[in-house]
């Protein structure tokens, strides 16, 4: 069936309810500090040290000497790195092995 019309009153009533703030609570509890765990102390992972230019070039006789050969690939300035039985390119990834050189 139908329903009764609402009064003008209730809902004056319900609006100021919805309308309403919520005030925050007047005393918030303090945060309460853990008290700090001694942790044994870790060796932290020491970080490599870079090698400077210095290491690919020797002074012998006042000239400078190339300890490492430059890429083929890439051309000057471009070292290879030292692998024991090969040098190896870390720009483009050449690889050129050493001759064994047999003595009598």
């Amino acid at each position: 069936m139908r329903e009764p019309a609402e009064s003008a009153e209730t809902t004056k009533e319900t609006t100021e309810k919805e309308t309403a703030v919520e005030e925050p609570p007047e005393e918030a509890k303090p945060i309460e500090e853990k008290p700090a765990k001694a942790k044994p102390a870790e060796a932290k992972p020491k970080k490599k040290k870079r090698k400077g230019i210095y290491v690919h070039y020797k002074v012998e006789e006042g000239k400078l000497k190339r300890m490492l050969p430059f890429c083929e690939r890439c051309g000057p300035g471009y070292f290879m790195a030292n692998h024991g039985d090969r040098y190896t390119c870390g720009h483009c990834g050449f690889t050129r092995y050493k001759t064994a050189e047999t003595g009598k």
